[in-house]
């Protein structure tokens, strides 16, 4: 199945789901087949990916290997780093508690709420008249 030098996580934010790989490496990150800077081209949705290896001093010790689907950039960046540090917790669990009080490990739930009939979208409501 998988090596034993390598560590799965899954993350998810909102409707993005990422699947990550670590292993012992030098630093390389690929989502998607891509170079993570070419996948995230800003700098925010970057440090968002590396927000975990920040927090835990373990920037360049880790090769990654991402495949994020799903929702939009931010949304996959978020999905990306959830799986992140979760595949840490897999290869050192001394690290959850870093993690935890960066509140890396929560899961953001938010999604779009569904339309509901009678009504023209989630929560509006068509024009009321009396008569």
């Amino acid at each position: 199945m998988s090596n034993t030098n390598e560590f799965l996580g899954t993350g998810r934010r909102k409707t993005s789901v990422a699947r990550v790989r670590i292993s012992a490496g030098s630093g390389k990150i690929l989502v998607n087949g891509r170079a993570f800077e070419v996948y995230f081209p800003l700098e925010s949705q970057r440090m968002t990916v590396q927000q975990p290896f920040v927090t835990t001093a373990t920037s360049g010790k880790f090769d990654v290997s991402v495949n994020v689907d799903g929702g939009g950039p931010i949304g996959q960046a978020g999905a990306v780093r959830h799986g992140i540090a979760r595949a840490l917790i897999e290869a050192d669990a001394a690290l959850r508690p870093l993690l935890k009080a960066d509140g890396l490990l929560t899961r953001d739930p938010r999604m779009k709420e569904r339309k509901k009939y009678g009504q023209p979208g989630a929560r509006k409501r068509f024009q009321f008249s009396k008569r």
